[in-house]
């Protein structure tokens, strides 16, 4: 796999949210909530002082070492996908991307500005970024791609 081109996108996908982030932080005060779509989505802006959900409050040292372990291990686990399959790319750049852009966050800031705030069947789902969405996203797509084989079987097998 490419890798220049992988950690390239990361890059300017972490950077794209670290800009939404100083955005969300210059204009909205903490604890404030805009209104996108009543009773749906809303713009809310909250520091974040761990990880998902908030669990492991004020472990930021610990968070920030995991990150950049996850960071190698995808790294070196590259290496194991060959091919240069679009999905393969897609889905280590994006996972790449939101570890960079919460990381940046962790080291620099000392949390995570979260932003996105949905409710679904009024429960009220913790309030997240786009950083989280590359993640998920990434991981199912990755989690989708192993599951199925990553794409670099040899087509001549099956003949």
């Amino acid at each position: 796999m490419k890798k220049k081109i992988v950690i390239i996108i990361g890059i300017v996908l972490a950077l794209f949210d670290q800009l939404i982030k100083l955005l969300v932080d210059k204009k909205i005060a903490l604890t404030t909530s805009i209104k996108i779509i009543k009773n749906y989505f809303y713009v809310t802006k909250t520091y974040n002082y761990g990880a998902s959900w908030s669990i492991m409050q004020g472990r930021r040292i610990f968070l920030i070492i995991i990150s950049i372990v996850f960071l190698v291990i995808l790294y070196k686990f590259m290496d194991d996908f060959k091919k240069d399959n679009k999905l393969n790319i897609i889905s280590f750049s994006i996972i790449i991307g939101g570890l960079l852009g919460n990381l940046i966050d962790r080291i620099f800031r000392g949390y995570v500005i979260d932003y996105l705030n949905f409710y679904i069947f009024k429960y009220d789902f913790p309030v997240f970024n786009f950083a989280d969405c590359l993640i998920v996203v990434g991981v199912i797509i990755l989690l989708i791609r192993l599951l199925m084989g990553d794409g670099n079987e040899n087509k001549s097998r099956s003949k």
